[in-house]
């Protein structure tokens, strides 16, 4: 049994084991609290995330007093007024997010999430589109896009160039080196990138794998090639051990990664072929088994967020991803539109402090679509 204590000078728990005391005194400034959890995440500035204004907390223990059960909340005017809420707080974090080429998938999405949250953002970005990329950046195509709540206009850090099929130069096939969309980058395998970022900025703190490629998706598996299933792995869920095994060393302890899942992995989805269902469901294997081997060794947290269909440029290539959506919108508990920023403030949440006991964990962010077990228009079902 418990009870809480809300005081002038900051709060109590009581309860037959322990009391758990707060004073303003002594909290740190990244650590909030809030009475009405139920708000919407908004990015409110570049600097911060956060639900209300910041009322920052920590814990003390003391020895048990007694063994009743009591449960009681004190608060005069002042005090209600001063207990103002949770906040993302990534301010002197920095992340590097593979997988962005252009500003309309979930890896920008995640990026901006990132940066309102006051993150420094490094992104790596796929060879062949990295010209496209730079230009539109330096051109403005983005502005609108990266312009963030508060008004000012997300930065990115730096732009490395990135094929997370290669893990070392060794690995790359001749004829990849020679093709001309190559010819201008450089250090663009995973172990270049990763030690071009620990010799430009150190270290990180957070790793988001925004990936995805399978040459055949639009092959039912019956008729994927092994070169293509293969393929569809490498890109999709290899990629992301690769890349957390040569950015380890510069993780900072406590660190977070993030990956991009889908349903496909334990529901069939008739088109989404080429073994990407494959990849997926390794990808959420791995999570688990990297959970494990990467919170043992640095502390690191690995998550990753089964998202909706969104309509973006990548997506296109299956071929029918509108179908998707329009039957994700009617099937799904929530009808609604499924938003790219909701990804991105979901990862905001999972990157912080406040999810710093989750780990291993298939996060859905699909407006509860992976719920449902029958389509809301189905014959056999009446409401």
């Amino acid at each position: 049994m418990a009870a809480i204590a809300i005081t002038a000078t900051g709060f109590q728990i009581f309860s037959t084991r322990r009391i758990f005391s707060c004073s303003r005194t002594m909290l740190p400034s990244n650590m909030m609290m809030d009475t009405n959890l139920t708000r919407q995440v908004k990015l409110s500035s570049s600097s911060c995330v956060s639900l209300v204004k910041p009322f920052p907390w920590s814990f003390i223990s003391a020895p048990p007093k007694d063994n009743n059960v009591v449960t009681r909340a004190m608060a005069n005017e002042n005090d209600k007024n001063s207990v103002q809420g949770l906040s993302i707080d990534l301010r002197g974090k920095r992340a590097f997010i593979a997988g962005v080429a252009d500003d309309n998938g979930y890896g920008w999405a995640i990026a901006k999430a990132l940066a309102a949250a006051g993150a420094e953002i490094l992104v790596g970005t796929w060879v062949p589109a990295l010209n496209i990329f730079e230009t539109s950046l330096r051109r403005g195509k983005f502005d609108e896009s990266r312009r963030l709540s508060n008004g000012s206009l997300m930065e990115i850090a730096k732009v490395y160039p990135l094929d997370a099929v290669f893990d070392s130069l060794d690995d790359v096939p001749e004829d990849v080196k020679a093709n001309k969309r190559y010819s201008g980058s450089s250090n663009w395998t995973v172990k270049d990138v990763a030690e071009s970022v620990k010799n430009d900025f150190g270290s990180i703190d957070i790793l988001v794998h925004s990936l995805a490629n399978g040459p055949e998706v639009t092959k039912p598996l019956l008729e994927t090639s092994r070169k293509g299933y293969l393929a569809a792995l490498s890109a999709s869920s290899y990629s992301f051990i690769s890349l957390l095994q040569h950015f380890l060393p510069i993780i900072n302890p406590g660190g977070a990664t993030i990956s991009l899942t889908y349903i496909a992995s334990e529901r069939s989805i008739p088109g989404y072929g080429g073994g990407m269902s494959s990849a997926k469901a390794a990808l959420e294997s791995d999570t688990r088994v990297l959970a494990f081997e990467a919170g043992r060794k640095k502390q690191i947290r690995v998550n990753t967020i089964s998202a909706g269909p969104l309509g973006s440029r990548a997506a296109k290539a299956i071929g029918f991803i509108e179908k998707m959506i329009e039957y994700s919108y009617a099937n799904g508990p929530l009808q609604k539109e499924l938003l790219a920023d909701e990804v991105g403030a979901a990862a905001a949440f999972l990157a912080s402090p406040l999810a710093s006991a989750v780990t291993g964990s298939v996060v859905y962010v699909d407006n509860g679509l992976n719920t449902m077990g029958l389509a809301t228009d189905s014959p056999s079902l009446s409401v």
